[in-house]
């Protein structure tokens, strides 16, 4: 029989709409995971989305027959309207040859000298003009799956104890807040918890003699064929910002997140200084937050100051892709774990949690060998 009782003693309370308030609370990285529907098995799969960028990289070209990659070409349809980035000359597509190349004529000039494409021309869509009564396939396609990924869920234990003495001298109050505010307590430091998980973690399949572990941002993110920029020694400014940036919209995402250390937060800030909106509203969080121009689309982006994050390194994230959730009938629950004759109140906070990177290949991109933060703040005050 427990030497202490409490209201709540026999109910096992869920938890989870109390950790996404923490973790939306919570200014670091992991505020940016919503919460998605739950995981069915501990290997939890989903559906990439088709965010295909709608622009194409020209291999080569011979009497106007141009080839690129296969998923490039898989985007255009006869009719067809393309420009070249950078250029106003506006180029038809008359058909598809293969699944790599098609034929293209010059529809207008615009104002160009340009007649034709070049090898490594980036090609941007600008429509495909439909004819009156079109059929089915006569449109453009676009299909939920792309693909899909997975990730496997975690388990996650916290134990709420306070002691007779603690029960005793009632310094927060009675019994059940003094509960409570252990549980908060407790609940804050799985939010912490989460955000290294969400940077740092493996991904660990389950087995007799493995645990499981939920995979994060530089697992997804440096996986083969991942974005990445490199700043080779240079400080972390506007330029390479928009080149991560360029990379995420060419592959169909939105940058709409940089996310970095606090010192670089603070170099980056430096280059925006007169032009900088601090802002701290419910749908932008951080240590350090700030908004600044995407000058690729015009868009803002936020600027996302975590201390987990390494010093020499930064990402430009399309954060539309991600999601916490739990598998199905775990979520974060606790309940009483007093053994018999323990001289307190130990109460159990368990569940089992996954995280969802919806097409990291083309949400993520990395920005990776910058300068010390601490190297570059102090060039910068020298140039002053």
């Amino acid at each position: 029989m427990a030497l202490y009782s409490y209201n709540f003693q026999d109910k096992k309370r869920d938890l989870s709409d109390v950790l996404s308030t923490i973790v939306q609370d919570e200014p670091r990285f992991i505020s940016n995971f919503k919460r998605a529907d739950d995981a069915r098995l501990q290997k939890h799969e989903w559906l990439e989305d088709q965010i295909a960028g709608r622009s194409l990289t020209v291999s080569s070209v011979t009497d106007m027959v141009v080839t690129a990659s296969e998923a490039d070409v898989a985007k255009l349809k006869a009719g067809t309207l393309l420009v070249v980035k950078n250029d106003s000359a506006l180029f038809k597509v008359t058909a598809k040859n293969s699944a790599s190349a098609f034929t293209v004529e010059l529809a207008a000039a615009n104002g160009s000298a340009k007649t034709t494409p070049a090898q490594n021309d980036v090609l941007n869509i600008v429509s495909t003009p439909m004819t009156e009564g079109s059929n089915g396939g006569d449109g453009e396609e676009s299909y939920h799956l792309s693909g899909s990924s997975f990730n496997y869920s975690q388990i996650f234990r916290k134990d709420i104890i306070i002691s007779g003495t603690a029960l005793a001298i009632q310094v927060y109050g009675n019994v059940e807040n003094q509960i409570n505010r252990q549980t908060a307590f407790a609940l804050g430091e799985l939010a912490r918890d989460l955000n290294r998980v969400a940077l740092f973690g493996r991904r660990i399949e389950p087995a007799a003699s493995a645990r499981g572990e939920a995979g994060g941002l530089y697992f997804f993110g440096t996986q083969a064929g991942s974005l990445s920029v490199n700043a080779a020694g240079n400080i972390l400014d506007s330029y390479l910002v928009n080149d991560a940036a360029q990379a995420v919209i060419g592959e169909g995402g939105e940058p709409t997140q940089i996310l970095c250390s606090p010192g670089q937060a603070r170099v980056l800030s430096n280059e925006y200084k007169n032009r900088l909106q601090i802002i701290r509203a419910d749908e932008k969080r951080g240590a350090y937050v700030a908004v600044v121009v995407n000058e690729i689309n015009g868009r803002t982006m936020t600027i996302m100051a975590d201390p987990d994050m390494p010093d020499t390194e930064a990402w430009v994230n399309d954060v539309a892709g991600f999601g916490l959730c739990s598998l199905k009938g775990r979520a974060i629950t606790d309940e009483d774990a007093t053994p018999k004759g323990f001289d307190g109140i130990k109460r159990m906070a368990l569940g089992e949690i996954t995280l969802e990177f919806k097409n990291a290949g083309q949400r993520l991109c990395r920005i990776l060998n910058l300068k010390p933060s601490a190297q570059a703040i102090a060039a910068i005050k020298a140039a002053i």
